[in-house]
């Protein structure tokens, strides 16, 4: 009798456990962006965008909640060295972000070394590529990608002698070469290629150069922030030629600092920002509501990655690296603002996502 109680007992407490849910987590995730320096408003812009994701994720339920660790790497590889061990040690199970892609490349081996399933929202350098320890998935256009969309623009413009301008960091060097070996390499000449320092003032050096070149196009394939005082001091300098920037400077910012005559006609290669898609009303909406302005060109993507990320968690059962890692090369993600997310053997985005804007009165509208 006793023997028959138990393994009733037994029994009853197999069933219980079978029907009962798994205990709720909190799951914390890194965002690694630069929240101060000069890239500071692309950074708070990604991280209002994983916060949106998030709020939506633990509203609609499901039992695991998300938060976020924000990791400020200020677009300096050594302060995104800090800044991503740090995070690695602070109990997260992912990491969303990576905008300058200098700063993002040595905090790769520190989460590959963690065992950190991560998700690239915005740096694009291919520079990224070899440098993936095998955890990491680009959701951003990689430069040859970029390069073949330039191509794309020179060839309709009709432009055959090129001047490119970069900065020397891994995102601007790593796009001006891929470009000036495509342009060249599709018959093209580039007689100007210049390399000037992040915080430059004064253009008027390569100005003159440029205009002496004879190039009748210029590719600046740098940040913002200096973008805007360089294309001014172009065009004050009698430059009268088309001026095309990388997806680095498409930030409203730049007709500030340029001034809106000097931006008139310049043309953008752009990663798929929330004005032009037709999914991301909504988030717009809620992005404007939430933070009382509009979210900026990588708001999509990074409010995809954190979603996709998330996805990769629910597949997988949970945090388990290898699992949610295992999951995200397996993606097929179709509920994403830019557009279905698929990934190449590489982990890089399996599709090319850049599109041409152009500046018109002071604001971005598509190229036609």
């Amino acid at each position: 009798m006793r023997t028959s109680l138990r393994s009733t007992v037994a029994a009853l407490a197999v069933a219980a456990a079978l029907i009962t849910p798994a205990l709720a987590a909190e799951i914390k995730i890194g965002v690694l962006v630069p929240t101060t320096g000069s890239e500071a408003t692309y950074g708070q812009d990604m991280a209002n965008a994983v916060q949106i994701a998030m709020d939506e994720l633990n509203a609609a339920g499901g039992g695991d909640t998300y938060s976020m660790v924000v990791g400020d790497d200020g677009c300096d590889p050594q302060q995104a060295v800090n800044a991503a061990t740090k995070l690695a040690s602070s109990g997260i199970s992912g990491v969303v972000g990576g905008y300058c892609s200098g700063a993002t490349i040595p905090t790769l081996k520190i989460f590959g070394d963690a065992k950190l399933p991560m998700v690239i929202t915005a740096a694009n350098s291919t520079k990224l590529i070899p440098a993936n320890p095998g955890n990491v998935f680009m959701i951003n256009s990689t430069g040859n990608d970029q390069v073949a969309k330039a191509l794309e623009v020179f060839k309709t413009k009709g432009i055959k002698a090129l001047a490119i301008v970069n900065e020397g960091d891994a995102y601007s060097q790593d796009l001006a070469t891929l470009a000036q070996t495509a342009f060249t390499g599709a018959g093209g000449a580039v007689p100007s290629f210049e390399t000037v320092n992040k915080g430059e003032q004064d253009f008027s050096s390569v100005v003159t150069k440029i205009k002496a070149s004879g190039a009748d196009a210029v590719f600046w394939t740098a940040y913002y922030a200096d973008g805007g005082p360089f294309i001014k001091q172009l065009r004050e300098g009698g430059y009268t030629g088309l001026i095309i920037v990388g997806d680095g400077s498409t930030s409203t910012e730049l007709f500030k600092l340029a001034g809106a005559d000097a931006a008139e006609g310049v043309l953008a290669l752009s990663s798929p920002t929330p004005d032009f898609l037709p999914n991301a009303k909504a988030f717009a909406d809620t992005y404007k509501a939430k933070f009382s302005n509009a979210p900026g060109p990588y708001a999509a993507l990074t409010y995809d990655g954190m979603k996709l990320l998330a996805s990769a968690i629910k597949t997988a059962g949970g945090t388990d690296s290898a699992k949610v890692i295992d999951a995200l090369q397996k993606s097929d993600f179709k509920d994403g603002l830019a557009g279905e997310i698929v990934f190449r053997d590489d982990r890089t985005l399996a599709r090319s996502n850049f599109i041409v804007l152009e500046g018109k009165s002071g604001a971005w509208a598509l190229a036609q």
